[in-house]
C-alpha cells in the first residue's frame, strides 16, 4: 500500500520511517492563516484548538489528496496539525529567538497541552477520496529548574524557532521536559496509534503500510 505524507515536517517523516513506514512527501498547497481567518469569520467565533488542527490537518490531506488522485495515485494519505496551548494560549512557532526565549521563561515549570490534529485519507482509481480523522492530545510538563543559560544555549541552536510551542520531545529538548502523558508521538508530530486506528478504519491494515525488507502481510 502506497502512502504519502501531506507535509514536509521532518519529524512526522521520522516518526513514519521508524515505524517501518517509508512514504513520498508532498506540500500542501493551503493558506493556513486565510482557512483559519475564513472559517472563523463565517461561524462568528474563535475555534478551540481541537477544531483548530483538525481543520487544517484536513485541508491539508485533502488537498494532496486531490492532486494525487487527478495523478493516478493509489494508497493512503497522511495530513497533520499541531499546536501548543498553554493557559488558553494558543503558542504557536516563535520564529525568532527573542520570542523562544521568553516563550521557554514562561513555560518552565509549567504543563501545557499539545493537540494534534490527523487526517487519513484513502485514494482509489475511479472513486472519491474517502477520509477518517481524529485529533489527539497530551499533556507536557517542563523541568522548573531550567537555568536562563540553559534557555539561551537551547535558543541558540535553532531548534525551537521552528517548532509548535518551541520545544521538541525527541531532540535537544527533551531534557528539559519532565513528563508527558498521553501518546508521546502525539508530541513529535503525530499520534502513531490515533493513525494506526483511522487506517483501520479505512478498512486498510496498518501492516500494511511496512516497507520491510522480507516482509509479507497476510
Amino acid at each position: 500500500m502506497r502512502v504519502c505524507l501531506a507535509s514536509t515536517s521532518p519529524a512526522r517523516l521520522m516518526l513514519l520511517r521508524q515505524v517501518g513506514i517509508e512514504p513520498t512527501t508532498r506540500a500542501p498547497q493551503v493558506d493556513e492563516e486565510a482557512v483559519i481567518a475564513a472559517t472563523e469569520a463565517a461561524e462568528g467565533r474563535t475555534l478551540p484548538p481541537d477544531e483548530h488542527v483538525l481543520l487544517l490537518a484536513r485541508r491539508k490531506a485533502a488537498d494532496v489528496a486531490d492532486t494525487l488522485a487527478a495523478e493516478g495515485f493509489e494508497g493512503i494519505v497522511i495530513g497533520g496539525d499541531s499546536m501548543f496551548e498553554l493557559d488558553g494560549e494558543i503558542l504557536g512557532k516563535p520564529y525568532t529567538p527573542e520570542a523562544a526565549r521568553a516563550r521557554w521563561h514562561s513555560m518552565r515549570g509549567r504543563t501545557g497541552m499539545l493537540h494534534s490534529g490527523h487526517s487519513v485519507f484513502l485514494v482509489r482509481a475511479g472513486a472519491s477520496p474517502i477520509e477518517a480523522h481524529a485529533v489527539a492530545e497530551a499533556s507536557v510538563s517542563f523541568a522548573a529548574d531550567v537555568t536562563d543559560g540553559e534557555i539561551d544555549a537551547y535558543v541558540a541552536t535553532g531548534e525551537p524557532l521552528l517548532v509548535a510551542g518551541a520545544f521538541t520531545v525527541d531532540s535537544l529538548g527533551g531534557a528539559f521536559i519532565e513528563r508527558v502523558e498521553g501518546d508521546p508521538s502525539t508530541v513529535v508530530g503525530m499520534s502513531l496509534s490515533t493513525l494506526r486506528r483511522l487506517v483501520r478504519e479505512l478498512g486498510v491494515e496498518w501492516t500494511s503500510l511496512w516497507n520491510i525488507p522480507g516482509t509479507t502481510t497476510p
